[in-house]
């Protein structure tokens, strides 16, 4: 019997766009450092202890422009010779074992995907919510950035990137690479997501907002207006 060749390990670097995230950085990177070849931080011009934090707990720091998109597209360029990227936000715990998940999706055939998320509140709505995303994603194809994407740099290339938008960045990401590379991978793992804002705005308030502003993504309002929308400002 012919022994099988040992598999060729994927360099995978993961980015973190971050903002004045000094209370929980430390935990996120925990989840990421020990298993990804690169973690950049991609930093806004935090006041806090952001950078410093990231740095002591082993990630590499990029400063760059206020603005998520512009931030992950900041991070992805330093990630040279990555044969993988993850794009992970700041208020996100990853599972152990998320990097041979997503090295198996894309052995798979696939170019890109997601992870499943759980919101760390017990509340049982919170806890539909989450399921959820988790259907209205799997039955799409659509991804978004709560979800951890992850995407072969082949097909990132290919997709060039982040558009410079202030809002649905993610929404608009998955429809060219859907487009490009095909539908995306939908593993059952799921990452531990922050329910923050949901918890500031409150459920339903905020569940109705987030219908909202993507119907009018849909119906064609420019994303600036949609940021100013959901900010205030």
């Amino acid at each position: 019997m012919t022994a099988t060749p040992p598999l060729v390990t994927a360099k995978v670097a993961v980015v973190v766009p971050a903002l004045d995230e000094e209370r929980g950085i430390g935990a996120c990177l925990a989840t990421l450092v020990p298993e990804a070849d690169l973690v950049v931080v991609a930093d806004a011009g935090s006041r806090d202890r952001t950078v410093h934090c990231a740095q002591a707990a082993g990630a590499q720091v990029v400063v760059a422009e206020r603005g998520r998109a512009v931030q992950m597209n900041a991070g992805a360029a330093c990630a040279s010779g990555a044969d993988v990227l993850v794009f992970v936000h700041a208020d996100t715990r990853m599972p152990a074992g998320w990097r041979a998940v997503a090295e198996e999706a894309l052995a798979d055939g696939r170019q890109w995907g997601r992870y499943d998320v759980r919101l760390d509140d017990e509340a049982p709505l919170l806890r539909l919510i989450a399921r959820m995303m988790n259907a209205r994603s799997r039955l799409t194809g659509v991804c978004t950035g709560d979800q951890s994407i992850f995407v072969s740099t082949q097909a990132w290339t290919r997709c060039g990137g982040y558009a410079p938008m202030p809002l649905m960045e993610d929404i608009e990401l998955s429809k060219r690479l859907r487009r490009l590379a095909g539908p995306p991978a939908c593993p059952r793992m799921r990452v531990l997501v922050s329910a923050r804002r949901w918890r500031a705005r409150g459920v339903v308030r905020t569940v109705l907002l987030m219908w909202a502003l993507r119907l009018m993504y849909v119906a064609g309002v420019p994303a600036a207006t949609l940021h100013r929308f959901y900010y205030g400002r």
